[in-house]
């Protein structure tokens, strides 16, 4: 067997490696070696880069690779559940500022004239796309990370700077195609820079995720162009499954918030607090109790449903819920957990948060599954969540979130709400659920309150 034959089959194991990596994601329970396969497949496809003919400069290869790990492995030991998304849109974009910066290299040392029109098309898509990817990443994670304005940041004339940024960079890109030079592509590089700033800005923190998400694709498919400059069939392979898994994975959150992926880029969503469905709502009164009366509520009820939302993460309660749910199994309640497709911040979030916490993976159940259900559940424990389970959803035609797939919590027969406040959700608007003469409030901060829970249901 030759050598060439040889790197071909170990790349191809790799790639195998991707695409079982992907499959074990889908689900919580093999999400684990999901990830394990994929990284053993990319260290096999790393070894056998070194052993390629031809390669040189192993110092700076080791060096930078180094660099990478020092800055890595802390990261992603030490990020918080939380912080995850903007952790993922900081690799993101670094993913995608390294494609740019090959497609770059690989132009800057051929010849004037060496590329043929096809190659100088792959160039610049790797630096347009990757240029786009990692500014934009840079300012998601900015958003996310709070560094910025949450907020869409919008100003007159904003559609029109945005097209004539990217009808520059068009132009240029084209002209680049007829008369390659160096300058050429580097200033289409900068216009690409700008573009993803201001694709980015105008797009606020909760719409963020899918963002960050479309990104990726991005991300993927400037990673394949690269593949395309550097004739590795490898990267051509995991740049295009990031792309696609990047494309679905986008269309499906976009799905869940019932909105589609153009409203969600240009609307600037959340830019603007709306009227609150329920008017009048400063001047009507809500039920609130103790954590003593909620915890008696609970201990004999026979089927419980835990709502977790963004605000549970922030309070990093997961264990504190997941202690309350097995001193309500203790005295024979049946309890589960309903997760919202964009509950948290991004998909799977919600899970991978509650897996943390050791929570059983057959508790954790979808929207699709869990809604039947609510209609025979005594209460619906909504702790950190709101919108996600705001009936105007599908009662208010009028609503910015109407027709967003929800959770069916109006269908219990008890709701109790854990809330900071009465401060509507990111969309702004009042939920008429918390009005409701069923509903049953206790304010505090998530962990705090249901610490308070778990102390009273031990003293039953």
């Amino acid at each position: 067997m030759s050598v060439d034959t040889a790197i071909r089959l170990v790349y191809l194991l790799a790639a195998i490696c991707f695409i079982l990596a992907l499959k074990g994601l889908s689900g919580p329970k093999t999400a684990r070696g999901g990830n394990l396969v994929g990284a053993a497949g990319m260290a096999v496809a790393i070894g056998m880069t070194f052993a390629t003919p031809g390669i040189s400069r192993f110092g700076l290869m080791v060096a930078a690779m180094a660099i990478g790990v020092a800055i890595g492995f802390p990261a992603a030991r030490m990020v918080k559940m939380t912080a995850m998304p903007q952790m993922v849109a900081a690799f993101n974009g670094v993913g995608g500022g390294a494609a740019a910066l090959i497609s770059l290299a690989e132009f800057a040392r051929s010849s004037p004239g060496q590329l043929a029109v096809y190659q100088v098309v792959e160039v610049l898509f790797g630096v347009i796309v990757g240029s786009v990817s990692f500014a934009g990443s840079v300012v998601a994670f900015a958003k996310l990370q709070e560094l910025m304005s949450g907020r869409p940041i919008t100003y007159p004339g904003q559609q029109v700077m945005n097209a004539v940024i990217g009808g520059a960079g068009l132009g240029l890109a084209i002209a680049a195609c007829v008369s390659p030079h160096n300058w050429l592509v580097a200033v289409v590089g900068v216009l690409a820079l700008l573009f993803g700033i201001a694709f980015v800005l105008p797009i606020g923190g909760a719409d963020v995720p899918v963002l960050i998400s479309l990104l990726n694709s991005f991300t993927g498919l400037a990673v394949a162009a690269s593949g395309f400059v550097l004739h590795s069939v490898l990267l051509v392979v995991a740049g295009t499954l990031v792309g696609a898994s990047g494309t679905l994975l986008t269309r499906m959150m976009s799905s869940a918030m019932g909105r589609s992926l153009p409203n969600i880029l240009f609307s600037a969503f959340g830019s603007v607090i709306t009227a609150g469905t329920a008017e009048g709502a400063a001047d009507r009164s809500v039920r609130s109790a103790s954590a003593e009366d909620i915890a008696v509520l609970l201990a004999y009820s026979q089927k419980v449903v835990i709502v977790p939302g963004y605000g549970l993460a922030v309070a990093q309660a997961q264990h504190t819920v997941r202690e309350l749910a097995e001193l309500l199994e203790q005295r024979g309640v049946q309890v589960d957990y309903a997760i919202h497709p964009v509950a948290g911040r991004m998909p799977g979030h919600m899970n991978v948060l509650l897996a943390e916490a050791n929570v059983p993976y057959d508790q954790l159940r979808e929207m699709d599954e869990v809604n039947p259900e609510f209609q025979t559940t005594d209460v619906a424990l909504v702790v950190g969540a709101n919108d996600v389970v705001n009936p105007a959803a599908k009662n208010s035609p009028g609503s910015p979130i109407y027709g967003m797939p929800i959770l069916a919590v109006d269908e219990a027969r008890n709701i109790v709400f854990l809330k900071r406040s009465m401060r509507p959700g990111f969309a702004g608007i009042d939920n008429e659920l918390l009005f409701d003469p069923k509903t049953t409030l206790l304010f505090g901060d998530a962990k705090d309150s249901l610490t308070a829970l778990v102390a009273a249901l031990k003293q039953l």
